[in-house]
């Protein structure tokens, strides 16, 4: 999402600016924020201060998450800024960079029918909001406090621009959102009954769109109708990434996520079925009230699923939530250490993982020299690095570790 807001920002600005990596060149410096951790926020101020000394006659704008929450402070600590632009705003970047110290931060301003520029990176695929903000309540989470209240943009312009860029060449497009999977539940203007099924059928009968992906689906309304046209529809790519947070449907209650330990794994048994598909996932270790049981229960949701990659963090409290003031915060060395054995033990699947791909047969989507992802998300090399850019081709993988596979073109 970040990723596509800062896309969005500099095609609003591409009629003005041009882009350096410089930053001692440039004229306006943006940095684009992640309040999720506590960390990105940390780095946030080091690095404005660092790029300032380098900088000093720049405009500096922060946008995004940290920017919807901190406003003002950040001004505050930071008086070089020029102005702080909050994610649910970024079709505004003009009218903050043209205000005097200007903070924008409306959560309730409503970007889902305004039409952005296109400025994507890579010509083959490009990411698509499907919606904006997020409605759950998640006690860890601060995203429904600077990304506001759900709202899903129209169909129809969904449609629209996927087959603009399909016309372009575009070949795989990734569908975004908080919780994708909750597609339709409100919109700003009238608009037809519609779930992310729906809209998954309709973009898939877009010609020249060979690929769909889509993320985050949440647990919760992973449907057996949403699951069967995972399966079933040859368009969308057979990997999804299936947030966990915890295994333990105690914390999982605690983390108000909405499901068990025992929907979770039953909907995973559903998804591997379907022939090489890969699962990812997101997990909090040491979230406050978690004990060794609960952790084990984590460790056994790893074991039963196993899978293809996750991402993986201590508890990091955040301000404005629930999680914040829970009693019986976990001491940091003994989440580190729940970590390490978790991603110890993770790093053990992959091997195992990475052995069982030798000899299979994978299309890839080349999409940088030599280079692609396969249909199931795994980043596979070949030896050409003149031919195939922008093909979907058959590789058979000849050599694999946890990280990369690589193999010979057999199409």
């Amino acid at each position: 999402m970040n990723v596509k807001d800062s896309e969005h920002i500099i095609a609003e600005l591409s009629d003005e600016y041009e882009i350096t990596q410089n930053p001692e060149n440039a004229d306006l410096i943006l940095l684009n924020t992640c309040s999720v951790r506590e960390k990105p926020v940390q780095k946030l101020f080091s690095e404005l201060g660092a790029l300032n000394k380098k900088n000093p006659n720049a405009k500096f704008g922060v946008c995004g998450c940290t920017a919807s929450h901190m406003g003002k402070e950040i001004i505050k600590r930071a008086p070089f800024v020029s102005f702080v632009l909050g994610a649910r705003n970024v079709s505004r970047i003009k009218e903050a960079l043209n205000t005097p110290k200007a903070v924008i931060t409306d959560l309730d301003y409503d970007e889902t029918t305004y039409v952005f520029k296109n400025t994507r990176k890579n010509p083959y695929k490009d990411f698509i909001n499907i919606m904006v903000g997020c409605d759950k309540k998640c006690s860890y989470c601060i995203v429904p406090k600077t990304r506001g209240k759900e709202l899903s943009i129209p169909m129809d312009l969904i449609i629209g621009q996927i087959e603009k860029l399909a016309a372009e060449g575009v070949k795989e497009i990734t569908l975004l959102g908080q919780n994708v999977n909750n597609y339709g539940k409100r919109f700003s203007v009238s608009h037809p009954k519609v779930d992310f099924t729906d809209l998954l059928r309709e973009v898939s009968k877009i010609d020249g769109i060979e690929r769909i992906r889509f993320t985050s689906p949440h647990p919760l309304h992973a449907d057996d109708r949403f699951l069967e046209e995972f399966a079933n529809n040859p368009k969308i790519c057979k990997h999804i990434h299936f947030p966990l947070q915890s295994g333990s449907t105690k914390l999982l209650k605690a983390m108000r996520r909405g499901y068990s330990k025992e929907w979770f794994l039953n909907r995973c048994e559903i998804i591997r079925q379907i022939p090489d598909v890969s699962i990812t996932t997101d997990i909090i270790v040491g979230f406050p009230g978690e004990s060794e049981e609960d952790f084990e229960e984590t460790m056994d949701v790893l074991e039963k699923v196993r899978f293809e990659q996750i991402f993986s963090f201590v508890y990091s409290p955040r301000p404005l939530t629930e999680a914040a003031d829970m009693p019986n915060q976990v001491d940091k060395q003994v989440a580190k250490e729940r970590l390490y054995r978790l991603q110890k033990r993770h790093a053990e699947i992959l091997d195992e993982i990475a052995k069982n791909q030798i000899g299979k047969i994978y299309k890839v989507l080349i999409e940088e020299p030599g280079m692609g992802k396969s249909d199931n998300f795994f980043t596979v090399k070949i030896p050409q690095k003149d031919k195939y850019l922008g093909e979907i081709v058959d590789v058979k993988i000849t050599n694999a570790n946890k990280h990369t596979l690589s193999g010979e073109v057999v199409k």
